[in-house]
């Protein structure tokens, strides 16, 4: 990415980034639509209110590999591989030790917590079992997103796509044994979810093992650096806590959610999941910029990272476009995913709040290729502030619109809009400061 075009490059690297993490959300897609479907309102609310919880842990993980990954882009653009095979072994080691801690701690805590948040007490018990099945496989999420990041600072988005995609599809097929036809309820879906998720770490050591020289450490795999590790706790910790403090908000929201009944719960999880296949292009373009951003930092091409960030913010005004299109027309036909039948309360909730977020979807498509351009450069708090101005502004209009002016379901849309306007309106005077240094 030091060299040639910048368009190519980076639309090359983004498509497959894009794919990768569509296929990875069709995880939590699968489970809500099979457990809607098959199992109804009750069981996909448990499903959804556990899912913040569990996206906690996910987050904290891979904000650590996303943190990693900037300081893997800038070692290998400046061509310095024996820092790069420590700084890979040392994130590998810390990053199993604290997945082993989390999972152990969450199988006491599991309920504790759902009731914290405010969970009907007859969606616990299944809420509840499906976190601890899918804490008991955040090995393997951990694992999953390191090789994955370590492949994409190298340059390849490709080889985590195959993976995911093979994985995705596994996780559907057993979906639909273990819930259809075992009939596990929602602890058959988190079990399919941790068994797809195990072979696709698989898959990718296997690769690893035969096709990537460079990843191949041998007895190196057991160094462990801790300046380095300081160095990457710097770097991720800062993104990881910017991940968490975007999902601590979702929490909070979804406590809110929670007090207003079955069927807003159930139009929530709906919407989220809408949520996450409208923004995951939107972050992984960010992404890709990050990327190149940072290879061409450790390169030292100044102007390179201009004329990216430009190419990378016209990506995601694009993309923003056809989104606003393709949900404003299909919002009826995706919430009918989600539901037995196509009547229900939730149905109409979710197509009113999809068709309104259409509109906005533009405003985090600029917030993300900031966002991307900040993290390329390693200047990470900007986007821990940003974010948690974010959640703030929009915890604090949820708060105000649902609980205290009662303003219904679609006023969660309005929320979001408040929250990426306040993080814009800190971020553009510092990302004008910043272009101007370079």
């Amino acid at each position: 990415m030091t060299q040639g075009k910048i368009v190519t490059p980076l639309i090359a690297f983004t498509i497959p980034l894009v794919l990768g993490n569509l296929f990875q959300l069709t995880y939590n897609a699968a489970d809500s639509v099979i457990v809607g479907k098959i199992l109804g309102e009750e069981a996909l609310a448990a499903v959804g209110t556990s899912t913040p919880i569990m996206n906690i842990a996910i987050l904290l993980i891979s904000g650590m590999c996303m943190g990693a990954s900037v300081l893997m882009s800038s070692q290998y653009g400046a061509e310095d591989y024996d820092t790069l095979s420590r700084q890979i072994s040392t994130t590998l080691l810390s990053g199993c030790g604290f997945s082993a801690v989390f999972s152990l701690l969450m199988m006491f805590l599991a309920a504790p917590v759902l009731r914290l948040i405010h969970v009907p007490g007859d969606v616990i018990p299944e809420a509840a079992a499906y976190l601890r099945i899918v804490f008991l496989g955040l090995m393997f999420t951990f694992v999953y997103n390191f090789l994955a990041n370590t492949m994409r600072a190298l340059g390849d988005s490709r080889t985590p796509l195959y993976f995911l995609v093979v994985s995705s599809v596994l996780n559907i097929g057993l979906d639909v044994l273990f819930v259809a036809a075992f009939n596990l309820g929602v602890m058959g879906s988190a079990a399919a979810t941790v068994l797809s998720q195990a072979l696709c770490c698989l898959f990718c050591g296997v690769y690893i093992k035969l096709r990537i020289p460079l990843l191949c450490l041998g007895k190196k795999w057991l160094v462990f650096d801790r300046k380095l590790l300081k160095r990457t706790v710097s770097y991720g910790s800062t993104s990881a806590m910017q991940q968490v403090c975007l999902q601590v908000g979702k929490v909070i929201i979804q406590s809110v959610v929670n007090s207003q009944g079955v069927s807003m719960m159930a139009a929530f999880t709906a919407v989220n999941r809408v949520d996450d296949f409208a923004y995951t292009p939107q972050q992984n373009i960010g992404h890709a910029m990050t990327t190149f951003i940072a290879q061409n930092k450790g390169a030292g091409q100044q102007e390179r990272i201009k004329k990216g960030f430009r190419c990378g913010l016209l990506i995601e005004l694009c993309y923003s476009l056809f989104l606003l299109a393709f949900i404003y027309c299909a919002a009826p036909a995706l919430m009918g995913l989600f539901a037995k039948n196509d009547g229900t309360q939730a149905v109409s909730l979710g197509t009113d709040y999809l068709r309104l977020i259409s509109f906005m979807y533009i405003l985090p498509g600029f917030t993300n290729g900031i966002q991307g351009f900040f993290r390329g450069m390693g200047d990470m708090k900007v986007t821990l502030y940003s974010t948690f101005m974010n959640m703030l502004g929009r915890v604090a209009a949820v708060i105000l619109m649902v609980k205290v002016l009662d303003q219904g379901f679609a006023s969660l849309a309005w929320a979001n809009m408040i929250g990426w306007i306040v993080m814009l309106l800190f971020e553009v005077p510092l990302l004008v400061k910043s272009v101007r240094r370079l």
